[in-house]
């Protein structure tokens, strides 16, 4: 089996060579690229994710499959709110925000209803999974 950063860079190719659409397990779901700037490394790093969206935000989640610890992408977008979007054929600069309290509770839960296994992530960390809104930068 390839390793992650393949399986990710096949993805990336698929989804910008179909304007966002890519197939297998992922056929059909929301996805978005999300390019963050490395909190230690400062190189730009590319990451498939899923998304749910919330009137002009998109809302992504940092599952990582319901491991202990948060993904890569989430350190780096806390130290570096200003993220690229690319979704469907669009790519647009953002701002990231970590959501909390109800707000964070009641999405993640939406999200869950629509795609069971959020919920099954959620079930299998004991940290609590953080959701993130993108916001397009207006400048």
């Amino acid at each position: 089996m390839a390793d992650r950063s393949d399986w990710n860079r096949n993805m990336i190719e698929e989804f910008r060579a179909n304007r966002g659409k890519v197939g297998g397990m992922w056929e059909g779901r929301p996805l978005l690229l999300l390019s963050t700037t490395g909190a230690k490394s400062g190189k730009r790093h590319t990451t498939p994710t899923m998304y749910l969206r919330d009137g002009d935000r998109l809302l992504i989640f940092a599952t990582k499959s319901g491991a202990p610890t948060h993904p890569d992408w989430y350190h780096n977008l806390v130290a570096h709110p200003q993220v690229t979007v690319e979704v469907g054929d669009q790519t647009y600069e953002a701002t990231a925000t970590v959501l909390t309290g109800e707000e964070r509770d009641r999405l993640y839960a939406k999200q869950a209803e629509l795609y069971p296994q959020f919920g099954d992530y959620e079930k299998r960390t004991s940290r609590k999974i953080p959701v993130i809104a993108l916001e397009r930068r207006r400048d």
